[in-house]
This record gives C-alpha cells, structure tokens and sequence, in this order.
C-alpha cells in the first residue's frame, strides 16, 4: 500500500477520547456497510494482529507511570507496523472497507501534544513506521472530557491505564484531537459525542455517504 492517493484505500478510522463511543460506533458502522452488501473489516489500536494485540495488552494494563511517553510512542509504532503490514493494507488491496477503533492520530494526541513529547517526534516515527499513508477519513468524537471518564470507568474492566491518567490528561487528550483535526478539514470530521448513540451513528453515517457517494442507512440500535 503506496499511499492515501491510491484507488483502493477505503479506510475509515474512528477516533477520540476514551469513553467518547469509539467501540459501539465502530461496531454500528460495520454493521451498515455489511447490510449495504459492502465488503468491510473491523479493527482496533492498539492491536488488530494478532501480534500488536500482545503489544496491547503491555500497553492498556497496569499503572499509568509504569512507561513514559517515549515507551509508549515506540510501543504503539510497534503495534501498528504490525497491524498494516498483517492487517489493514491486506485487506485494502482485497478492495475491503477497513473501519479502524483509533489509528495514528491516538499517537499524536496522547503521546505528542497529552504527553509532551511534540508532534516532530511523532512525526518521525510515523515516517519511518507508517511512510505516507493516511486513512481515507478520520472521523473524531468529541465529548467533555469528564463525561468520557465517566463513561469509561462505569465500562469496567482491566484496560484502563490511560484512564487512570485522570482528568486533565484527558482534558488535553480532547484538545489534542480538536488541534489536530482543526489543521486539516478535508482529513478530518468532528462529531458531537454528547447525544444519543443513535444521533451519533446518524451524523457518522451522513459524513460518509456525502464522502463517498455512499447510501448506508443508520438503523436504531437494539436494546
């Protein structure tokens, strides 16, 4: 996969604060392009190979100082080499959909800007690792930085060392996001996280049929 110019790049990442709906949007998101009778992929960072799922779990457990920002910079470049070369440029040259929970830009918002070590050196490192590939569309989810917290810790389980980074990391994690989608309108998409699910699913779907000249339809979720 050569870059975001080829013909057969059809990947779509969903993006934001933990907490922000990236999981149930994705999900929601797949389901529309396999009830549209579009071949389509899921997955997610950190992980989406069998071989970035075991840099995942270093990653997402344990305590919040147990790797500085520079680790954990490495760690994901690590992560994600393995996820394209395994995983998603495969599947883009089987002319596949790719929908991705998180891609580059958690890198540049936690690491970069949340975690001080300057977008340049992500930069660099995405250079080497990634080249000059880009997803198609980055579709980011806004929300209040408590409300996502929140969120995340009544989900539960044990993948919640960004989580315990606590408030105001997450406050600059948002910004992150905002600052970086901001530079590039063409790249990017915010959508207000703080609705309903199903107003969300509606907004994502719009944004890609109007991108796309698609015509998937957003179906209320099923309690």
């Amino acid at each position: 996969m050569s870059n975001n110019k080829s013909s057969n790049n059809r990947m779509l990442v969903i993006d934001g604060v933990d907490g922000s709906g990236k999981g149930v949007q994705t999900r929601r998101l797949l389901q529309a392009f396999l009830d549209a009778g579009l071949p389509a992929l899921l997955t997610r960072e950190p992980g989406g190979s069998p071989a970035a799922e075991d840099i995942r779990e270093l990653l997402v457990k344990g305590e919040p100082d147990k790797w500085d920002s520079m680790t954990e910079l490495l760690l994901m470049y690590a992560a994600r080499r393995s996820h394209l070369r395994d995983t998603i440029w495969p599947a883009l040259a089987a002319d596949k959909w790719v929908i991705s929970d998180r891609f580059a830009d958690s890198s540049r918002a936690f690491q970069g800007i949340a975690g001080e070590l300057g977008l340049e050196t992500v930069e660099q490192a995405h250079r080497i690792v990634v080249g000059d590939f880009v997803p198609a569309l980055v579709l980011i989810l806004d929300i209040p930085e408590s409300i996502a917290l929140a969120r995340a810790r009544r989900r539960g389980g044990d993948d919640d060392r960004f989580e315990k980074k606590g408030q105001d990391y997450q406050r600059r994690v948002r910004e992150a996001f905002l600052q970086i989608a901001a530079a590039d309108p063409q790249q990017y998409h915010v959508i207000d996280a703080n609705q309903s699910m199903d107003k969300v699913n509606e907004e994502i779907i719009e944004a890609i049929n109007n991108r796309f000249s698609l015509n998937l339809t957003s179906k209320p979720e099923i309690s």
